[in-house]
Order: C-alpha cells, then sequence, then structure tokens
C-alpha cells in the first residue's frame, strides 16, 4: 500500500545474514564519504531497496527519486511547486483537462532532450496492461494523454479526481531509451537514464546504490557529488555502522536512536508521517475473518502502551489509516482500551474460553499466525505486544518472523504486522488497502477486506471533486471499519534519522510509509551545502 502501499515493503530483499556481511566485508560506506570522508560526498544507511528503478514500473511514482523528475514536486511543506513543468497546471472543463507547459533546456542526463512525448510515453506506458505497474489504479482516472508540440501536454480526465495534480509528481521515463527495451525486464529497470540531480552509476542489488551529481542538472549541479544508499536491513548494524563512523546518516528505531543523543557531531531529525503499522486480518481464516474477533482484538489492544514503550513517545495511537492529526481524521472512530468489552463481544459470539483459557467455537480454537519481518525490531515489538494483548482476552496468536519471499504466499489465510500509509489524500492509500477487487493482487488489501459500503464509499470519494462529498465519503470508510476492522491499526510512527551535522539545507517532510530511500534528511540532497 504506495503514497506509498503496504506492497512498497516488499522491496526489502536483504536478509539479516547478509546485511552482517556487508557489514563486515564490502562495507559500502568506504568508497564514498562517512563521518571521516569528503565535504562532497555523503553515505547514508536505509532499510530497504527498491524492486526496480524504473518509473514505468512504480519507482519514483511519489517524487523524491534522485534520478529522476516529474511535472511537479514536493516543496518541505508537501505543496506542489513546478519541476519539468514550468508552472501548476491549468486545469479545465470542469476538472477534467489538466495542461501542462514544460521546462525549456532540459536534458536527460545522456543529453537527449527532455520533450512532451516523454511525458505521454510514461503516462500511456503505465496504463498499458501489459506493464507490470502495481499501481496502475492509482491513475484510473486518466483517459488519455497527449503532446501538443514538445513543450504541452494534455491530460484528459474519465472524471473529476481531486487529486490528480499531486499524481504528477510521477518520475518521467525517456522515451528514446525505455521504449527499445522489454519495459519489464530490460536493462533500464536496473540502469535507468532519468532527468534528475544524480546519475546512478553503480546499483550493487543487496549492498548499495551509488550516485554521482548530474553536471548538466537543469536546477543546478549539486554540491554533495558522490551519494550513496547503503542497504542494511538490520536496525542494530545501521546504528553500528554510524556509530563507525561508516556512515554520515540513517534512519533508526527510538530505542537506537536515543544511543546518539550525547554525540555533539550528529543530529537527530524527526518527521512526521502517514506511516502506521497494522495487523492484517485475513478474510479467508476462520477466525481473523470473524467480526467478532475483529472487533474484541481492536479493543484487547492497547495502543498507547505500544507508543509509549515501544516507539518511546515517537508516534501515536492508529485507528485507521489516517493519522489522528489530520484534517481527514473521522472524528470519534478512536477506539478505547477495554479488555472487558472485548471479552464481552467475544462471549456474545460464542467463542467461549476453554481449559486453557483460549476460546473456541463450534470446535474451532481462537489462534492463528503473525508474520513479521525478520530483522526489523519495530514489527517485532509491535506483533508480541499485540499477541500480548490478545492472549488476555483468550486469542491466541503465535509470531513468526520470515521475508517476504516466505510471507507472501500465506498472506491470504495468515495475519501478517504490515505497514502503509501515504500523505496527502486519502484516495492515495485507502483504496489500495481496502478495495475488496485488489484482495490477491500483491500486497494490495492484504487481508482480502471485503466490505461493500467501504467499496462504494471509496468509488464516491475518487469519483467526486466536491470537497463535502469526498470528507462524507472517507468519513464513511473510517466509521465502516470500527463496524468491520479487516485490520487491527496498532500506529503511527515517527520517523527518526541520526545525521552527521556537516550540512546546511537538511529538512524533513511529512514521511510516506516508504522511508530512507526517497524520504528522510536527504529528501533534498541536492541541495545540501558542506558547512564551512
Amino acid at each position: 500500500m504506495t503514497a506509498r502501499s503496504i506492497r512498497s515493503t516488499a522491496a526489502v530483499t536483504v536478509a539479516g545474514a547478509l546485511a552482517l556481511a556487508t557489514a563486515a566485508c564490502s562495507n559500502p560506506g568506504s568508497t564514498a564519504g562517512g563521518s571521516g570522508g569528503p565535504k562532497d560526498s555523503a553515505v547514508v544507511g536505509i532499510a530497504y531497496e527498491p524492486e526496480t528503478l524504473s518509473p514505468l514500473l512504480g519507482y519514483g511514482k511519489d517524487g523524491n527519486s534522485k534520478i529522476f523528475d516529474g511535472l511537479l514536486a514536493f516543496d518541505a511543506g508537501m505543496r506542489l511547486k513546478p519541476a519539468l513543468a514550468v508552472k501548476l497546471p491549468r486545469v479545465t472543463d470542469g476538472g477534467l483537462t489538466y495542461t501542462y507547459t514544460l521546462r525549456e533546456g532540459v536534458t536527460f542526463s545522456d543529453g537527449v532532450p527532455f520533450t512532451a512525448k516523454d511525458v505521454v510515453y510514461t503516462y500511456r506506458t503505465i496504463l498499458d496492461p501489459r506493464t507490470n505497474n502495481p499501481s496502475r489504479t492509482e491513475l484510473d482516472a486518466l483517459k488519455s494523454v497527449d503532446a501538443v508540440g514538445d513543450d504541452t501536454v494534455v491530460f484528459h480526465l474519465k472524471y473529476p479526481y481531486a487529486p490528480f495534480a499531486e499524481r504528477t509528481v510521477h518520475a518521467i521515463a525517456p522515451e528514446h531509451v525505455a521504449a527499445k527495451q522489454d519495459v519489464n525486464t530490460g536493462a533500464f529497470t536496473s540502469r535507468p537514464i532519468g532527468t534528475g540531480p544524480y546519475v546512478l552509476t553503480g546499483w550493487s542489488k543487496g549492498e548499495k546504490l551509488s550516485f554521482t551529481a548530474n553536471p548538466t542538472y537543469w536546477n543546478g549541479a549539486p554540491a554533495v557529488k558522490k551519494f550513496t544508499m547503503a542497504i542494511i536491513k538490520d536496525d542494530d548494524v545501521r546504528a553500528t555502522r554510524l556509530r563507525a563512523g561508516d556512515l554520515d546518516g540513517a534512519i533508526l528505531p527510538p530505542n537506537l536512536a536515543a544511543g546518539f543523543k550525547g554525540d555533539a557531531a550528529k543530529k537527530t531529525w524527526t518527521a512526521k508521517t502517514f506511516d502506521y503499522r497494522t495487523v492484517t486480518l485475513p478474510t479467508h481464516h476462520p477466525v481473523s475473518g470473524d467480526t467478532a474477533v475483529r472487533r474484541a482484538l481492536d479493543l484487547a489492544v492497547d495502543r498507547r502502551a505500544m507508543v509509549d514503550k515501544i516507539l518511546e513517545g515517537a508516534g501515536k495511537p492508529a485507528y485507521g489509516p489516517v493519522p489522528t492529526d489530520s484534517p481527514w481524521f473521522a472524528k470519534g472512530t478512536e477506539r478505547r482500551h477495554d479488555l472487558d468489552g472485548a471479552r464481552k463481544i467475544l462471549d456474545e459470539a460464542g467463542w467461549k474460553p476453554g481449559p486453557d483459557g483460549i476460546r473456541v467455537k463450534n470446535g474451532v480454537r481462537a489462534a492463528f499466525p503473525l508474520w513479521y519481518l525478520s530483522g526489523d525490531k519495530l514489527r517485532q515489538d509491535h506483533a508480541l505486544a499485540y499477541a500480548s494483548d490478545a492472549k488476555k482476552a483468550g486469542i491466541d496468536i503465535t509470531t513468526q518472523a520470515g521475508t517476504w519471499e516466505v510471507i507472501e504466499p500465506r498472506m491470504k489465510t495468515d495475519a501478517v504486522l504490515a505497514g502503509g500509509g501515504s500523505p496527502g489524500d486519502p484516495d492515495f492509500d485507502q483504496y489500495l488497502l481496502l478495495k475488496s477487487t485488489l484482495g490477491g493482487d500483491g500486497f494490495n488489501n492484504m487481508a482480502w477486506y471485503v466490505d461493500k459500503t467501504v467499496d462504494r464509499a471509496l468509488e464516491d470519494g475518487r469519483r467526486t471533486d466536491d470537497p463535502g462529498k469526498r470528507r462524507a465519503a472517507y468519513d464513511t470508510v473510517q466509521r465502516e471499519l470500527v463496524k468491520n476492522p479487516g485490520y487491527t491499526f496498532l500506529t503511527h510512527i515517527d520517523h527518526l534519522y541520526v545525521v552527521n551535522d556537516r550540512w546546511d539545507g537538511l529538512t524533513t517532510q511529512t514521511e510516506p510509509h516508504d522511508h530512507g530511500l526517497a524520504s528522510g534528511p536527504w529528501w533534498n540532497v541536492e541541495n545540501w551545502k558542506p558547512k564551512s
């Protein structure tokens, strides 16, 4: 789910052992910076690796891709600003036509001029059903896209889609390169060419992504000339590498970030997010698919304790995909921690305590497995706390760690400690998370959630630009999740980054679930300046 969808978490491909081996042997930070490196180089530690670097397959769909640009971009306050377009779009025809005027003099990193045909090619290819883009439904409103000369692009929509301009932060691919290859398997997927501030110089899968500054970048060559993203899945290893000087910055869980508070050479950055942790409750499991069990778990879980103890205050309780401080949050949908209420729901539904305290109904024991991603301490801690709370209500949850390769085939029947969340419009995350027709579509709707009222509200919210109607639709979605919670939402997590304090220009944005790769204080690394 990718502003960021749960699907994006599938990008994790490095096992803990590999991360340790990388730390001990290959040491990607040793060649391009670290705390003792040159001022024009930076190495940062991230947890997740992309599946692809092709915009045609979903990379850079929410901006900040480094290699590419979109027509528009987000500033530090998440306001839209021009990028490859010279200004914000002209919207006409009752919200059905968006016209963009393109920036002149922009070239791809291979020297070929950027034109309107590249924009048309990118969007048409994404919409082609032969393209393996998991986020195609995000452009469902798009009817057609056309070039008018080299400097104008016109998008025609099937219905007024209020957040369409935000969709045009999507990275633009070069037709002259990508169109000559297989869109799904060609070399462009791992050796891309773009208009962005950086050029990819290498991708050692499971180890690092290396970039060099684009000297002909239309917005000025970056001062940080070499930039490396070290892929280190294990939280402890990232902290160790940062402390050892191999990294200039890293994303860390709260307990590990706290260990750097006394380090005067480093600064901790906190980013507010839409990133949530949730437990999928698969419809196809006889226990997790039972509405009474779902409602009971929603009350049994102690969200505040998770925020205080697991996140050390760096976050807030989650009652759905929308954070409680968002203007889109439906007031009154907060769920209290009520263990007695959870037990009452189960009693009334016929789930009676057995000799061992675990409930049974019609010979079915109230038990199911809960998977979490190996090496992810925050997910592990959330899973263990959730299982402990469930046990108090008489539900036996067995936590198990695994890679996505192990977890994904089990998602139809087994619960997963998942993550998701996208800032901006509520359509961005909720449609992929909850739409019944997306059950089984990779990492979209992982719980195979089915609710006709929610389906209708998701379509209503997506297919109008009337603010009042949209608010009513997403209010309905959130209130229906109280009645039929196909997921147990646990916490919204602040992202913490520890960075060497040797550059000016660092800021953070409100971040999606995807963190570290396109987010973090290095979302605008092209604007960093070495401190004198």
